[in-house]
């Protein structure tokens, strides 16, 4: 088996076994991304097909908003 492809499996695996929920997506041709949502933060993680792995982490501030904040949404982020 691939080396990269390995490493994605192994750490796909690992997740399963601690029960840590994850998507997998395609931004860029080269690579598979692995959305995982745990309380309080967003990470993705990429693994390129050269075998690197980039991973960025989005935290929450801890502010909780009412459905008012939706409009913001919608308003910064429409076309």
């Amino acid at each position: 088996m691939n080396d990269n492809l390995e490493k994605l499996l192994s750490f796909l695996n690992r997740l399963n076994e601690v029960h840590i929920s994850f998507s997998l997506s395609q931004i860029r041709r080269e690579t598979i991304m692995v959305l995982i949502s745990v309380p309080g933060e967003h990470w993705e993680v990429e693994f390129f097909e050269d075998g690197s792995i980039e991973i960025e982490i989005y935290k929450s501030d801890g502010e909780i908003y009412d459905g008012k904040k939706l409009d913001e949404l919608f308003d910064k982020f429409s076309d």
